[in-house]
């Protein structure tokens, strides 16, 4: 080898050199920011996630109890399927998944167990069913019809299987068993007294029935009308159903928040129970019952009142369907003179 050649070997030696010296810091470099990029992200998304959930990371609970933040978990009632919180699978989330509904955890699904029940004196009716009686004797179906608003209709139950007309046809069926009832419902949403009286004779008297529950009162409230003519409307109302050969029961307003805001909510619950005591008719005490759940049992409203604040909730609707179900039972069989169960039958009755 020439010293011309000798020093050009020597220079791609140096150069070989520097060059595997830079790479090698050049690989280095890159790993340590791929790690730092990747412990920032490891320090950002907890912070993420904590503002999405209003926590601080400090504060951050375990991946897995992570719960959607516009999703609360409720205590459902027993009749009622619990409501199901959504919560992150895996314990892996990205802020995303966060949002995402998973399956539910087994001891948030489990229903809570209220008993339904009242005192003896508010579900009670003071009249016997006369006319359902009759019925009943006579081994024809009995027809229901169950007039009124929008807790009538059912408003906020899950289903229409969920309302209280038809939570009462079960109930008697189970009651009676061997007799043929039918329960029809006739609420309609957003009515007053005097729409519900408009409706009468094709929702009611058509169907010829032989009790008819009318729940009434509550919108005139909500709508500050005033009582005096309402007072006059429902001896109206209540003169027609009689002329129909009907037993009937009032039911007054619920005992909701949104209710008890108005000024005259007492004053229309005394002017039903009234109107009930003149006409000799009985009366459904729902506003009593369900101030005996929220002060005496001590239910908060969310057991039985949806929330709007107004209707009632599947668990509400199934207790009262329960509670009138268990006094129209009562007062169709109580004893009575055989006279009144059998005196000549009404030119409407089948």
């Amino acid at each position: 080898m020439t010293a011309d050649q000798r020093i050009l070997f020597a220079r791609f030696k140096r150069v070989a050199a520097v060059t595997a010296f830079f790479a090698a810091h050049i690989v280095i470099a890159a790993h340590l920011v791929i790690a730092a990029h990747t412990a920032a992200q490891a320090q950002v998304l907890p912070q993420e996630l904590a503002q999405v959930l209003g926590q601080t990371p400090g504060e951050m609970p375990d991946a897995q109890l992570l719960l959607a933040p516009d999703v609360t978990p409720v205590a459902a009632s027993a009749t009622t399927p619990a409501a199901t919180p959504a919560v992150a699978p895996g314990g892996h989330l990205s802020s995303s998944d966060v949002l995402k509904p998973a399956a539910p955890s087994a001891s948030l699904m489990a229903p809570r167990q209220v008993p339904c029940a009242a005192p003896a004196e508010l579900a009670h009716f003071d009249h016997p069913l006369v006319h359902t009686m009759r019925r009943l004797a006579s081994g024809k179906p009995l027809v229901i019809v169950a007039i009124g608003s929008s807790s009538t209709a059912g408003a906020r139950a899950s289903s229409p299987a969920a309302t209280y007309p038809a939570r009462l046809a079960v109930e008697l069926k189970a009651r009676l068993p061997g007799h043929d009832v039918t329960v029809f419902n006739r609420g309609v949403n957003g009515e007053v007294t005097d729409d519900m009286i408009a409706r009468f004779a094709t929702d009611v008297i058509a169907a010829r029935p032989q009790l008819v529950l009318w729940q009434v009162g509550t919108n005139s409230v909500l709508r500050d009308n005033p009582l005096q003519p309402h007072a006059v409307e429902l001896h109206q109302g209540i003169a027609q159903l009689k002329a129909a050969g009907a037993d009937i029961v009032l039911i007054d307003p619920q005992f909701a928040p949104k209710v008890l805001a108005k000024s005259e909510t007492m004053d229309m619950v005394d002017q039903v129970a009234l109107a009930a005591k003149e006409e000799n008719v009985d009366l459904f005490r729902r506003f009593a019952v369900m101030r005996d759940w929220h002060e005496v049992q001590h239910l908060g409203f969310d057991v039985f009142v949806a929330p709007d604040q107004l209707h009632m909730n599947d668990w509400g609707y199934a207790c009262w369907a329960k509670l009138i179900g268990a006094a129209i039972t009562e007062a169709a069989t109580r004893p009575v003179a055989a006279a009144a169960v059998h005196p000549v039958q009404p030119a409407n009755q089948p």
